[in-house]
C-alpha cells in the first residue's frame, strides 16, 4: 500500500517547486505527477488533422518527480508524516485485518 495515492493533496518538500501544493494526478513506480508542479516544455512534431487544424509545436506538462520530493498536506494545510494502522473489519461474517493511512502528528485517519 502506498502512502501517497492519486487524488490526493501533496506539497513539495524538495526542488525546484519546493512550497508548491497540487493534488495528485498520476501514480507510477516511485514516482508521482502533481498538478502545476515540475512543468517542463516538451516539443512535439506539427501535423495536421482532418478538419485541417495543426496539432503539435511547443507544450508545457508536468513530469514525474519522485515520491520522496512529496509529503501528504493534512486537515490543517500542513505537511504530515503517513504511518499506517490495522484495523480488524467483518465482511460477509468473516474478519479481516485492513491497514488504513494515518496521520503521524495526531494519529487521526487520512481520507481522500
Amino acid at each position: 500500500m502506498s502512502k501517497i495515492k492519486k487524488g490526493d493533496l501533496v506539497q513539495v518538500i524538495a526542488g525546484r517547486d519546493k512550497g508548491m501544493q497540487g493534488r495528485v494526478l498520476q501514480v507510477r513506480d516511485d514516482r508521482v505527477v502533481v498538478e502545476g508542479v515540475q512543468r517542463v516544455k516538451k516539443h512535439t512534431r506539427v501535423g495536421r488533422t482532418d478538419r485541417g487544424g495543426t496539432t503539435g509545436g511547443i507544450e508545457t506538462v508536468e513530469a514525474p518527480i519522485h515520491i520522496s520530493n512529496v509529503m501528504l498536506v493534512g486537515p490543517d494545510k500542513k505537511p504530515i508524516r503517513v504511518g499506517f494502522r490495522e484495523v480488524e473489519v467483518e465482511r460477509n461474517g468473516r474478519k479481516k485485518i485492513m491497514r488504513e493511512r494515518i496521520g503521524r502528528r495526531g494519529g487521526e485517519e487520512i481520507e481522500l
